[in-house]
């Protein structure tokens, strides 16, 4: 059956005799075309000692018909019911493999034909790589065979991915724990013939919570059966010459991690009762550790359902949590509980405490450190050091911490203290490498460690190289990229002593590429040599301009002009502003600037630029910071703040003299989509907008949204001051709504765009309404993203530059 498209059109817009425009598929013009028509280059993944790289290569957008496959949505999942895998997975096509050294790629021999390979994973001695491939009925299991580039199929397509990745790789590097359809999976049952038995019945036993509005969830008795079909496998343990042998029965296995030893297994399973306001990562679970032979050493954690949360980012459920082998002791189990029961309006001394749990788990679990604020993770190194971390997400609090595992008497040190907002303190992450278990942990060398950062500052991005001594805390910088006219991002530390370093080097016009570097000498090597696929736009110009807000408050936004325009003749041309709205709770951390010119130029539906070869000029990632200091919170001045900023940048690039104030053009995806429709109500700075995939009445997300923690009942002049729909009366000017008719993204329901368009046509205002059949919160299909760069341009032709 031939798809339509269908976009609904405002009668008061041009005269139609009807509100819809029956529309087939169209393409965006040459100029355009010729930048979104592209080749994509392959991604790129080097073993750990960097002798090979795997090259995968796969479409530059899906298809329609990629999209048009069945589908079931179960407890935040979207399946397709027939080959047992997600149904928005992105397949790779082709894969080749170059030892690093060597100039050419080798292609990777065997493949399957008509190849849909993802799961792709590297064997723990980097000798091997296996990947999944999906077939017209399920998914199979592949060996790649890394000196002889060779593939080989090890399983027949009955594998289970539903839930993920269905393998892991043991310890010997000869065997896969395997997902496997059970034999005897019962039908799934079809609501449309099988009727119910009864009405669905929901209860609340007087808690109170703060569960956000998820899509896709169960809805029904019969969503029950077909997720436990769905997602139920059973255990085998196959051979990298196909010999397989059942491990564990069917059940609903959610998680499989290896003691790093390999000689324990920690299964993760879901339980009954399941839930119909929260996804299947807050149903109950249960954890059991067991040993090579399948025999049970432990049940060490189970979690009940969970829909009752406290209110706040910085809440947690109750129990253990974030259970997980320590990666530089054979096996150890570690895991953290809050000690205020996970609700941050507690007043305690500490929120957290972290234990350790040695196998086989005879002795009781131990103590290891308590933190101040919520817990947030550990960089494991040895006995005697460990990095862990802690936030608080109402203060943007971050601290880092040195500890001694073995001694949790000994108090841990601070190391760093800082706004977590506040990039230009960021010190970096550590540098880490694989250990005796192949595991990462931190590198040192000599007492020291080494800390990797991106390196922004206010007069530009200069990543560099920390050496950190572990006994003085005190750093030494090793180096400082002093690239002006390309930007360098370092990537890993090869070797300590001679200085060899991966990096990654970009510039406007050259595609970020692969090169060693020695941070001794500053020779340069070479290892990828992707061409830029956008030549078209190659003397574009191109300049993060910095300028100020209203109230101090220092910003920024990318400028492109068209290739050839004359900056001292100064032709007022119209303007494009892209953004999305950032929170903060500090005036320094909002100012500061992120942006680098000599980021390779990457056009994509996702951003105005295309429009740069129309003759527009385009401010692209424009800085739209909403501040809240203190007890204020940011979207207490939210719409005088965004209309701030939306000002601060016109009067920017209009004072530099490129353009013309009164053809100016906003837009954004989604919370840049409620941003727009906001500014186009609240403010007359725009001639028209483009808002595609947002929410647009905040009461339908009444537990909160985007960094709003607070409820609808806490604030309701707030959650309807910020609502575009309840300001539909005051939007006159003319607006582009864009949704995909299958969005997946918490709150943004397609609903939204429809009723907030209803609202709009039935008061007057000039709207186009544009529902992208199949796509959900992301486009994907090559057919939809040509028309959505056709409609936008139509648009944008007829109401701001015309």
């Amino acid at each position: 059956m031939k798809l339509r498209f269908i976009a609904l059109l405002f009668l008061g817009v041009i005269s139609f005799t009807s509100a819809q425009e029956n529309l087939s598929y169209q393409k965006p013009s040459a100029e355009i075309l010729a930048l979104a028509d592209y080749e994509r280059a392959p991604s790129v993944s080097m073993d750990s000692k960097k002798e090979y790289m795997l090259l995968s290569y796969r479409n530059t957008y899906k298809t329609l018909d990629d999209l048009n496959q069945e589908e079931m949505r179960l407890g935040g999942l979207r399946i397709n019911p027939v080959t047992n895998i997600s149904s928005t997975v992105t397949y790779i096509s082709n894969l080749k493999i170059r030892k690093i050294a060597a100039k050419d790629e080798t292609q990777v021999s065997g493949l399957p034909q008509n190849a849909r390979l993802t799961n792709i994973s590297w064997s723990p001695d980097e000798k091997k790589i296996a990947f999944t491939n999906t077939t017209n009925s399920g998914v199979e299991l592949w060996i790649i065979y890394v000196a002889t580039a060779s593939a080989k199929k090890i399983t027949s397509d009955n594998l289970n991915a539903n839930l993920g990745s269905p393998y892991s790789w043991m310890n010997d590097n000869q065997t896969l724990l395997v997902k496997v359809l059970p034999k005897n999976r019962p039908a799934l049952i079809n609501e449309k013939k099988d009727l119910p038995k009864g009405p669905t019945v929901s209860v609340s036993d007087g808690s109170k919570s703060q569960n956000r509005t998820y899509q896709d969830l169960l809805k029904n008795k019969n969503d029950e059966a077909n997720f436990d079909a769905l997602v139920t496998s059973e255990l085998y343990k196959v051979t990298i010459s196909g010999a397989s042998t059942l491990f564990k029965p069917a059940d609903i296995y959610a998680g499989e991690s290896f003691s790093p030893d390999g000689n324990y297994l920690m299964l993760t399973t879901i339980q009954k009762p399941y839930s119909y306001i929260v996804p299947l990562s807050r149903f109950p679970q249960k954890s059991v550790v067991y040993d090579l032979n399948g025999k049970e050493i432990k049940q060490v954690n189970e979690v009940p359902l969970t829909e009752i949360m406290p209110k706040g980012f910085s809440s947690v459920r109750k129990g253990k949590r974030s259970m997980s082998w320590r990666a530089d002791k054979p096996a150890t189990l570690v895991y953290v509980e809050a000690l205020d029961e996970g609700d941050q309006a507690k007043k305690v001394d500490y929120r957290d405490e972290v234990f350790q749990w040695n196998a086989p788990f005879n002795s009781a679990p131990t103590s290891m450190m308590k933190t101040q604020q919520r817990f947030g993770g550990i960089s494991w190194g040895n006995d005697t050091f460990t990095i862990a971390y802690d936030s608080w997400y109402d203060t943007r609090n971050a601290k880092t911490y040195l500890l001694n595992p073995s001694n949790p008497n000994e108090t841990p040190k601070v190391i760093s203290d800082r706004n977590s907002q506040d990039i230009y303190s960021d010190p970096g992450n550590f540098e880490t490498k694989k250990n005796e278990f192949g595991r990462y942990v931190i590198a040192t060398e000599n007492g020291n460690a080494y800390l990797i950062g991106d390196g922004h500052t206010k007069e530009g991005q200069f990543p560099f190289i920390d050496e950190l001594n572990l006994k003085t805390l005190k750093t030494k910088r090793l180096y400082t990229s002093k690239m002006k006219d390309k930007k360098e991002d370092l990537m890993s530390i090869e070797d300590y002593k001679k200085g060899d370093v991966l990096v990654m080097i970009q510039s406007k016009n050259d595609y970020p590429n692969y090169y060693f570097r020695n941070i001794k000498s500053g020779k340069l090597t070479p290892i990828t040599a992707f061409k830029n696929p956008f030549e078209s736009i190659k003397n574009v110009y191109k300049e993060v301009i910095k300028y100020k807000r209203k109230d101090g408050v220092d910003l920024s936004g990318t400028l492109y002009l068209p290739a050839g325009y004359d900056r001292t003749k100064k032709e007022k041309l119209p303007l494009l502003i892209w953004a999305y709205p950032a929170e903060f709770k500090d005036k320094n951390s909002a100012g500061q600037n992120d942006k680098n010119p000599n980021e390779f130029t990457f056009p994509n539906y996702g951003s105005f630029v295309y429009w740069v070869t129309k003759g527009y000029a385009v401010l692209d990632d424009a800085s739209f910071p909403i501040i809240g200091e203190g007890t204020t919170e940011p979207n207490d001045t939210f719409i005088t703040q965004l209309v701030d900023d939306a000002e601060a940048a016109i009067n920017a690039v209009d004072n530099l003299g490129y353009i013309n104030r009164k053809k100016v053009a906003v837009g954004g995806h989604s919370y840049g989509a409620f941003m727009t429709a906001n500014l186009l109500t609240h403010s007359n700075l725009f001639a028209c907008g483009i808002a595609r995939s947002g929410a647009y009445n905040r009461t339908l997300t009444p537990f909160g949204f985007q960094s709003e923690q607070r409820n609808y009942w806490d604030v309701p002049t707030i959650y309807n001051g910020m609502s575009p729909f309840m300001n539909a009366d005051k939007m006159k000017t003319p607006l582009l709504l864009v949704h995909g008719e299958a969005d997946n993204n918490p709150g943004t329901f397609t609903l939204q765009t429809e009723r907030y368009f209803q609202a709009l046509k039935n008061l007057g205002a000039p709207t186009r309404m544009v529902i992208l059949p199949k796509e959900s919160h992301g486009y994907a299909a090559k057919e939809n993203i040509f028309h959505l760069l056709w409609e936008q341009d139509q648009f944008l032709e007829k109401y701001l530059k015309n």
